[in-house]
């Protein structure tokens, strides 16, 4: 996991971001390392940022779900909960531990369409980014990340245009969305 720290990001507060895969082992030691970070750091809120594979259509905003250990923070973002059912991971984990600990933690995740076959989306990357932005009044450049999603979603076009079977698909769930 690599660990940066710099300042405020346009607020009067400094960040420390953790960039890294989810643990696959010992994640006791790895949330109890966190909290310990955080309280060594006089970290005010832990936010962890992910994305989960869902049946969402590629051509619309990317949905945005979320939770808090704090319920105000929850009404104040306008968190829609996640549908999500299945396995945890690491993020329920430490936000569990999180909230025995009284360690404020607010985790977002976007939707991602399960149906392609991609590891990364700029698309979703973004649309965290500018939520965080415009909750906590950030001031980062995501022209570099918008271009990315651009190019993204115009290769995603392309794709989904050249695969009868995947297209036949995209138009049955935006026909399921319209009926709901």
């Amino acid at each position: 996991m690599g660990i940066y720290h710099g300042p405020g990001l346009g607020i009067d507060r400094d960040f420390i971001l953790g960039i890294g895969a989810e643990p696959h082992l010992r994640w006791r030691t790895f949330t109890e390392t966190m909290l310990r970070f955080a309280r060594d750091c006089q970290a005010e809120m832990i936010i962890t940022l992910g994305a989960y594979l869902d049946e969402v259509l590629y051509t619309r905003p990317v949905p945005l779900t979320g939770f808090s250990t704090d319920p105000k923070l929850v009404d104040e973002l306008d968190l829609v909960p996640s549908r999500y059912q299945g396995p945890t991971g690491i993020i329920g984990v430490l936000a569990e531990a999180c909230r025995a600990a009284g360690v404020r933690h607010l985790s977002l995740w976007a939707s991602l369409p399960h149906y392609l076959n991609v590891s990364q989306n700029p698309r979703g990357t973004l649309a965290l980014i500018l939520r965080l932005n415009q909750w906590l009044g950030l001031r980062v450049d995501t022209s570099p990340l918008e271009t990315a999603a651009a190019d993204f979603q115009a290769k995603i076009n392309e794709a989904v245009n050249a695969d009868p079977k995947l297209s036949a698909f995209v138009r049955e769930l935006k026909k399921r969305e319209f009926e709901q």
